[in-house]
């Protein structure tokens, strides 16, 4: 229909059509921030962009290739995102879909860093086992479902407590997002690496694993020998001193958060000259 031909009404049909849609994206980008399918997301991305600039240079094969991945990709996207679809329609059937998520917590890396590095160092005088995991840019939200949500502020105090022999929280991860404990007597994912030392029981394992599959940083306090554990990227920090613990801690956590503010700080400060 032309635009001559629109009445008012029609143009108030499609600025709700538009804000509906737009809003039903919001949602669904909230829905999938926090968990894995952000990465694939991405990497459906990366196969569009393939797609165009092959057809743009004319590389027959490669576009081809490309075609029959986006033909094909929609039945694997299904699949692929079937917790995040699952999600969705679980939300929508409690009316959550439409509400407001909630906040998770001052962004404080200093807070967390002292509270985890005094609980370690309380559990590992005992020889209280422990495992914590720290989100970072990859969200753990698949991982939390597993657990006892508690979104509660992070302390040592109840980081100790957590982790207490025969309690009923004591068996698995914590899960910490944005200074908050988000959840406990968490199943983490353990390593398959055949390079893994037979030395090593579930908490390394699982620590390892973890780190396999995120960017997230996991701490392990062993309850055999009480040494302090650190790892990140697949890789294992084994029997940290204390000194080594902080550093590394407050390298992988502040430093580069107060990097990454820097950053932001000088785009907005940029954007606003340029405007």
């Amino acid at each position: 229909m032309p635009f001559a031909d629109w009445t008012f009404w029609d143009f108030i049909a499609s600025i709700v059509d538009i804000a509906v849609v737009w809003y039903v994206i919001y949602k669904l980008i909230n829905i999938i921030r926090g968990t894995k399918a952000v990465q694939l997301l991405k990497g459906i991305f990366v196969i569009l962009i393939v797609k165009v600039v092959s057809d743009f240079f004319g590389l027959r094969t490669l576009s081809w290739i490309m075609e029959q991945v986006i033909t094909y990709g929609f039945l694997a996207i299904i699949i692929i995102f079937q917790p995040e679809l699952r999600r969705a329609l679980e939300q929508l059937g409690r009316g959550k879909f439409f509400s407001r998520s909630a906040n998770q917590g001052d962004d404080d890396p200093e807070k967390a860093v002292e509270a985890i590095i005094k609980a370690a160092d309380y559990m590992a005088k005992r020889r209280i086992g422990a495992l914590i995991s720290i989100e970072r840019e990859t969200g753990m939200n698949d991982y939390i479902e597993t657990g006892i949500p508690l979104n509660s502020k992070i302390s040592s105090e109840l980081l100790i407590n957590i982790f207490i022999p025969n309690t009923p929280l004591h068996d698995g991860a914590v899960i910490l997002q944005k200074n908050t404990i988000a959840a406990a007597a968490c199943y983490l994912p353990l390593s398959e690496s055949p390079f893994i030392s037979k030395e090593l029981g579930t908490r390394h394992r699982a620590a390892l694993g973890i780190s396999e599959v995120t960017d997230s940083i996991t701490v392990v306090v062993s309850e055999e020998t009480g040494s302090i554990s650190l790892t990140k990227n697949g890789e294992l920090h084994r029997d940290l001193k204390a000194e080594e613990f902080r550093a590394l801690l407050t390298n992988e956590l502040v430093d580069s958060a107060k990097t990454k503010q820097a950053s932001s700080a000088r785009w907005n400060w940029r954007g606003k000259n340029n405007g």
